[in-house]
C-alpha cells in the first residue's frame, strides 16, 4: 500500500513519469538502509524513520505523499462478522476510543500531544515527536472520525483497480460497517 499510495501521488501531481524511475525491488523494511547507501535521491518513508534520515544528515523531509494521492481509508482494524455479532460492546467501545483519541488530536497542538504519547515512543525524543505531529497535522493526515467514507473507499478501490491488485469495484456496503 505505501508504493501504491505513492504511486498515486505522483501520477496525481503531474509529475513527468518518464524522468521518474520507481524501483521495486526494495522491501519496505529496508528503504531507509537502502537510500542511505546512495540507491535513488528520494525515498517514501513513514515516521518515525522520515525524520530520523533527517535528523542524521542524510536527507529532509520533503513532503506528504497523503497530501498528493488524496483521501484513502489507510490503517483499518479488521474482525470476522462473527466476532463482531458476538462482542457488539467492545467494537463499540473501541470504535469510541479511537474517536477520542482522534478528537485529542485535532483538538491540541502537537507540543501537548506529543507529552500525551512520549512514553509510547521510547526511542525519540518530545522535539522528534513534536515535529513529527506538526508535520501530520499541517499535511491534515488525520480524519475527524473513524467511519470511512464512500468517496474515500472508492478512491482506495481506484488506486487497487489501476494497480491492478483488485478487478472491479467491490460494493462499499458489502464491505464498510460504520455502525
Amino acid at each position: 500500500m505505501p508504493y501504491l499510495n505513492f504511486e498515486n501521488a505522483v501520477d496525481k501531481s503531474n509529475a513527468n513519469k518518464k524522468r521518474i524511475n520507481m524501483n521495486t525491488t526494495i522491501e519496505f523494511a529496508d528503504l531507509s538502509s537502502a537510500f542511505i547507501s546512495g540507491s535513488g535521491d528520494f525515498v517514501n518513508l513513514f515516521e518515525p524513520n522520515a525524520t530520523l534520515l533527517e535528523k542524521q544528515g542524510y536527507g529532509y523531509v520533503v513532503g506528504s505523499v497523503g497530501k498528493f494521492s488524496g483521501e484513502v481509508p489507510y490503517t483499518t482494524f479488521y474482525a470476522r462478522k462473527s466476532y463482531i455479532k458476538d462482542n457488539e460492546k467492545i467494537i463499540k467501545n473501541f470504535s469510541k476510543a479511537l474517536n477520542k483519541g482522534i478528537k485529542y488530536v485535532k483538538d491540541n497542538i502537537p507540543e501537548k500531544i506529543a507529552k500525551s504519547i512520549l512514553n509510547q515512543f521510547p526511542d525519540s525524543s518530545l522535539t522528534d515527536l513534536t515535529t513529527m505531529i506538526k508535520r501530520y497535522k499541517e499535511a491534515d493526515s488525520w480524519l475527524d472520525n473513524t467511519n470511512i467514507k464512500e468517496q474515500t473507499f472508492i478512491n482506495l478501490e481506484d488506486i487497487m483497480i489501476k494497480s491492478g491488485n483488485l478487478k472491479e469495484y467491490v460494493p462499499y456496503k458489502d464491505l464498510v460497517n460504520n455502525k
